[in-house]
């Protein structure tokens, strides 16, 4: 029975990078965070420490500052694809590359009802997310976004579940629903070259919108409930996407019991808690999507 070295990768993690663009009097801003992975041959600096075939982490935190100055950043998805694509193409030991990136948004200042056109605040805590993996499968595209934290004071509902022994939850009719969304989109050309005409921005704005109206306007009887008919009405509305993977943890916010002080609490008053807390994920996709191939496999870590 031998030992021997399975799945292995390496990288530059979480590179900050800011990216101003200054040719007119408005400048545009972007920020990010990149994450580079390379995979292929390198076996031989984990067996035996040679580092002949090993591109430094430095380099590949160098290559996103050089590639933003020199083609700029576009969407994070464009920004990507271009890493992506010159580390497969161009640093011979390497067979594929992984890029995640997270977007962090900025709200321009309004001076006086006029947007100033170099002064911004941070909006926060959304996040944009984008993770773009170059292969010999091909190119796969997964967009997203995490920490977008959205509230209803009503319309949600919990009631008619499996009790035990251990079940102590009463019933409700009439609840708080919060919860701090992360949904990623694959797109389904997996497993062929992304066109570079896709309009990435515009895209992610369609899908977040579609997650708000549906959390907004379906009276829930469950967040299970809830992830689903915002999954399906997303695939609806952008026959460009294979599947979408949804992940909500459940933000209870409890009444508090004022009867003490005399006060009654007709559903006015909470607690907001932030743990434990119920964690609720979904996969909303075709049935005939393309095989997702290394779509999903992170950089954080080994798939």
């Amino acid at each position: 029975m031998a030992i021997v070295l399975a799945d292995h990768q390496y990288g530059k993690a979480e590179c900050r990078l800011v990216r101003v663009v200054r040719d007119e009097p408005r400048h545009e801003l972007r920020d990010l965070t990149v994450t580079t992975t390379l995979r292929g041959a390198f076996d031989a600096a984990y067996l035996d420490g040679d580092q002949s075939g090993v591109l430094p982490t430095d380099s590949q935190k160098n290559t996103a500052y050089a590639f933003a100055r020199a083609s700029g950043v576009g969407s994070p998805e464009q920004f990507g694809l271009a890493l992506a694509r010159h580390f497969v193409a161009d640093v011979a030991p390497v067979s594929g590359a992984r890029v995640e990136i997270e977007e962090h948004a900025w709200d321009r200042v309004d001076a006086g009802g006029t947007e100033h056109d170099h002064t911004w605040v941070r909006r926060g805590p959304e996040v944009r997310t984008a993770a773009v993996t170059v292969d010999a499968d091909g190119e796969h595209v997964v967009s997203g976004l995490k920490d977008l934290v959205v509230l209803k004071s009503t319309g949600s509902e919990f009631a008619g579940f499996l009790r035990d022994a251990y079940t102590t939850l009463p019933e409700t009719h009439d609840r708080v629903m919060a919860t701090s969304l992360v949904a990623r989109w694959r797109y389904a050309g997996a497993g062929r070259t992304v066109p570079d005409d896709v309009p990435w921005d515009a895209v992610h704005a369609s899908v977040r919108a579609v997650l708000l109206r549906e959390f907004a306007t379906l009276h829930s009887l469950a967040l299970q409930q809830t992830l689903w008919h915002m999954g399906r009405a997303v695939l609806d509305e952008h026959p460009a996407l294979a599947e979408i993977r949804l992940v909500a943890p459940n933000k209870h916010h409890l009444l508090v019991d004022l009867e003490p002080f005399g006060l009654d609490n007709p559903g006015e008053v909470f607690v907001a808690t932030d743990r434990p807390y119920g964690l609720i994920q979904a996969t909303v996709t075709r049935d005939d999507a393309p095989d997702a191939g290394s779509a999903w496999d992170t950089g954080a870590g080994l798939a």
